[in-house]
């Protein structure tokens, strides 16, 4: 997910906020259908927390209380990520989809735009702290 952010972050959204406004509604309802319209993606997106949330239970029942810190952390940056994505832009996608779209670009460029970058900074903090937890699984389990 940190890496499908940031490649809206700094390519998708500022090449579309170059173009016509035309050009930037149509193409995020593009994104927004394609999005939406895969299982594999909504799977993907929330298992990602389950299988944090299992995986820092695990490491806490196995003794290793260091590493279920690092991976809960993980879990509740992600977590973050899912309530940004659900109480911010999938609401604005929603909006844009019904209506004309001109109304909405600019909350888009400014308000998605930006929680976006927070999902991204959020998702590579849980990143790293799933690389560090990776690293403290290893040790503790040599």
């Amino acid at each position: 997910m940190a890496g499908l952010f940031f490649a809206f972050d700094v390519s998708v959204m500022p090449g579309l906020a170059a173009g016509d406004e035309r050009v930037y509604v149509t193409a995020m309802r593009a994104f927004n259908a394609a999005i939406d319209g895969s299982p594999l993606f909504g799977t993907i997106f929330v298992l990602a927390l389950l299988a944090s949330v299992a995986s820092a239970a695990v490491e806490y029942r196995g003794g290793r209380r260091a590493t279920a810190l690092w991976v809960g952390a993980a879990a509740v940056a992600y977590l973050a990520v899912l309530v940004i994505t659900f109480t911010v832009n999938i609401p604005l996608n929603n909006e844009l989809a019904g209506t004309d779209g001109s109304a909405i670009v600019e909350r888009f460029k400014t308000t998605w735009v930006t929680t976006n970058i927070i999902r991204t900074v959020l998702c590579t903090a849980a990143l790293a702290a799933l690389a560090r937890a990776l690293v403290l699984h290893g040790r503790a389990t040599r």
